[in-house]
């Protein structure tokens, strides 16, 4: 039984079983006991009618008048019956409606005291007795025991009790139904917010929602939150390894443009040292790439300093030779204290774009000037990058749109469109911001600052 509804349905049928099962025993008790209360009851009525018309014979014993008060008596069979005996057990006057009946001696009660029982005719006919033993007080001052016994038939009784019994379970029966009815309607109603989170998620699947509402009873709250967390987390993942393929594909380019350079360059003998530099450096670019989704390295607090002036060195020997026909002219201005703390990768990829752009879009000068974050001694760390060119520049109102991936001011111009968002989510990563804005050379200058550790 896989539905939750069905399990639920069946628990509360079960239950209702048991418990209207036990109200019935106990209503039925009840029911017995008021009612044979009640025979009781009557019985004794009769009873005292029978000790007011009884008179004593001249015989020594008790008489009964031919007619009495209640008519029944009088009627063969009519189920209500009634005898005198005396202390002997010898049969003094019996009702006529008992004739031929032989009503069992049973337990002669105490002087004084009623006995209410439940015996058998011979035949086997079931009956209700009140028996009282008296002691009689006749004329002549003599006290003689007598044993009145009324009984009547549970004919009657048994069929009010078996009519009462049907009723109780048809009652019970529609009140059953109703209750499941009405108990499956509200559960169905309950589970509808289990029925959405279905849909939901199979929208999701389908790429129709982008995520769980939050629109739940408080017991569902913390399954969507974290189903929102989960799907977040895999969405994040997901970007992030699809932005790690265009970073490594965006990042190889430099090297490859470089090593086809080289394959140009007439000088054989400096050929080989370069070539297995630019491979050196795609294979770091690849490992650095393929490691990065698993972990930040940003918030990692025991990195390293970067060697700074060696790194950016290392980065404009190899944009001369992939710009080699454009010669454009490169300023470093490095400070000679930074210390700034990240994953050499980071650096490159930060640095490596700025000055990949400068110099496609120059006309033929780029400055990079680094500053020191902070000049706290106890704040290490820290960096203020600026990258400047003296080409056509980005408009302010396109600034923002560059730094979303894909997106380009020239598509006839070789690229990705990527690396200005590439270095906005490394900066972001230390906690630092990018800035785009018109430089005193001419063009676009693009600072990056990332606050120090």
């Amino acid at each position: 039984m896989s539905s939750l509804s069905a399990r639920l349905l069946v628990s509360v049928s079960v239950l209702m079983l048991f418990f209207f099962g036990v109200t019935i025993v106990v209503l039925d008790t009840a029911f017995r006991k008021a009612g044979e209360q009640a025979q009781e009851d009557i019985l004794d009525g009769h009873l005292m009618a029978l000790l007011a018309a009884a008179e004593p014979t001249d015989g020594g014993i008790l008489g009964m008048p031919p007619d009495m008060h209640e008519p029944r008596f009088g009627n063969i069979g009519s189920g209500l019956y009634a005898e005198i005996r005396d202390n002997d057990g010898v049969l003094v006057w019996r009702s006529r409606s008992a004739i031929g009946m032989e009503f069992p001696v049973g337990i002669v009660p105490e002087d004084g005291s009623h006995l209410f029982g439940e015996e058998a005719l011979a035949d086997g006919t079931p009956l209700l007795i009140l028996s009282l033993a008296v002691q009689w007080e006749f004329p002549s001052g003599e006290l003689k025991p007598f044993v009145f016994k009324v009984a009547e038939s549970l004919d009657s009784f048994n069929l009010q009790l078996t009519k009462f019994r049907r009723q109780l379970f048809g009652w019970f029966a529609a009140v059953a139904l109703i209750m499941l009815f009405l108990i499956s309607v509200v559960m169905r109603r309950l589970l509808r917010p289990l029925r959405q989170i279905e849909t939901e998620i199979g929208a999701i699947e389908e790429g129709r929602r982008a995520s769980l509402s939050d629109e739940y009873p408080t017991e569902l709250t913390g399954v969507a939150r974290n189903m929102n967390l989960l799907i977040d987390s895999e969405r994040a993942r997901s970007n992030r390894y699809r932005h790690t393929l265009d970073n490594l594909a965006h990042s190889l380019k430099t090297p490859l443009a470089a090593m086809r350079a080289l394959l140009s360059d007439g000088d054989h003998a400096k050929f080989s040292g370069r070539f297995n530099e630019q491979i050196d450096r795609m294979d770091e670019i690849v490992r650095y790439q393929l490691r990065k989704p698993g972990a930040s390295l940003a918030d990692n607090l025991v990195l390293a300093p970067v060697q700074v002036a060696s790194e950016v060195d290392r980065l404009v020997e190899g944009l001369h030779k992939v710009y080699r026909d454009k010669h454009p002219s490169i300023d470093v201005d490095i400070v000679d204290d930074i210390n700034f703390r990240a994953d050499t990768g980071d650096f490159l990829e930060l640095v490596g774009n700025l000055l990949d752009n400068a110099c496609k879009w120059c006309d033929g000068r780029v400055r990079i000037t680094i500053q020191s974050g902070s000049d706290e001694r106890a704040a290490t760390g820290g960096m203020i990058l600026v990258v400047a060119d003296d080409g056509p520049g980005i408009p302010e109102e396109a600034a923002e749109a560059l730094l979303q991936r894909g997106t380009r001011l020239d598509e006839s111009t070789p690229g990705h469109g990527i690396g200005l968002a590439i270095v906005r989510d490394i900066a972001r990563a230390y906690g630092g911001h990018l800035t785009i804005h018109k430089s005193d050379l001419g063009g676009a200058e693009i600072t990056v600052t990332i606050p120090p550790i």
